[in-house]
């Protein structure tokens, strides 16, 4: 009879499918497509049961019985030998051969950059410090001593966040320095202050070998009592020759920053060229005033350094794309 033979074929379809299961998993897979309780195709040998005529159903159902035992008695026959085949393979491993090695990661070659520098200035006296990456026009700008029609100030030159504005009722920012931490700082704290922050900073450069839209700076300010330019110098000095080695030099170019005066462009020669690593000077009057200091009785300098820039000193990186590019073969190299 056809319904009959529909029995057989599941029996013989699933005893086939539950002997070649000889791991866990496919033997759970085998399970629930044969014999599960929400769609397993046991169900449909189930309904047949109730299909068949008063005068086969006694029949249909004894090999409903029989097909469902047998099912059940292989697949726990079948769980049996695969536990069986798990314990011989945990015997038969030899706990004393030598492991693998697990492959470990790295910390990035500027993650690593700036622990080597936060360890560095710690060493000189300088505090570590933070700072939001979203800023304000007042730490970003007006604290600095920049004024409203200075160029830095154009939105080109800028990334203003328009969310982030309408919520704070005021111009926000991605900041384009990390002096923004020094300001906050200085609002805070009263002199002496010496200290150092490393962090993100953004400003829409054209994308280069040696320029990218966002970058690490590490910020550092001293503020005490005749703080000078020549300690400036020194503390640059000391700081490049314990990181790259004691053939470096420095040197000061005059420049002008708003929130400096005087103001440097500093340069470092390691090897046999110039390479230019940021911008110092000592705090400008205005700057003081602005956090509620007394110019004329205390002074300090800050500098900005690029932290991409002694990287790629540091490991002969050529190209800073190269750092955002997240090319495990180069990283790895680190």
């Amino acid at each position: 009879m056809e319904i009959l033979k529909t029995f057989d074929d599941f029996e013989q379809s699933a005893l086939a499918a539950i002997r070649a299961a000889n791991t866990s998993e496919l033997l759970e897979a085998a399970r629930i497509e044969y014999m599960g309780q929400k769609n397993g195709r046991i169900r449909e040998l189930q309904k047949l049961v109730g299909q068949a005529t008063p005068d086969l159903k006694p029949q249909v159902g004894k090999r409903f019985n029989e097909v469902r035992t047998a099912v059940s008695d292989a697949l726990d026959q079948q769980q049996l030998a695969v536990q069986a085949q798990v314990r011989k393979a945990a015997m038969d491993f030899d706990v004393t051969l030598p492991g693998e090695l697990p492959r470990l990661g790295k910390l990035h070659p500027i993650t690593q950059t700036i622990a080597q520098f936060r360890e560095l200035m710690g060493r000189f006296g300088f505090m570590v410090t933070e700072g939001p990456e979203l800023e304000d026009e007042h730490h970003n700008f007006q604290a600095l001593n920049i004024p409203e029609d200075h160029p830095a100030r154009d939105p080109l030159d800028n990334f203003y966040v328009a969310c982030a504005t309408v919520a704070a009722g005021t111009p926000v920012l991605l900041r384009s320095q990390t002096s923004t931490v020094q300001i906050r700082t200085m609002e805070k704290t009263k002199p002496p202050v010496r200290i150092v922050s490393l962090g993100r900073v953004y400003r829409p450069d054209a994308i280069d070998a040696t320029h990218s839209c966002m970058f690490h700076q590490m910020e550092g300010l001293m503020v005490d009592r005749h703080v000078t330019m020549a300690q400036l110098k020194t503390v640059l000095s000391l700081f490049a020759r314990s990181f790259l080695g004691p053939d470096v030099e420095i040197r000061f170019r005059p420049s002008f920053f708003p929130f400096t005066e005087p103001s440097v462009e500093v340069d470092m020669k390691w090897g046999n060229s110039w390479m230019e690593i940021g911008g110092a000077g000592m705090v400008d009057p205005n700057v003081f005033a602005a956090v509620g200091y007394d110019p004329s009785e205390v002074s300090g300098f800050a500098f900005g350094l690029g932290i991409e820039r002694f990287c790629m000193k540091h490991y002969g990186v050529d190209d800073i794309r190269r750092f955002y590019e997240n090319d495990v073969r180069f990283l790895s190299q680190f």
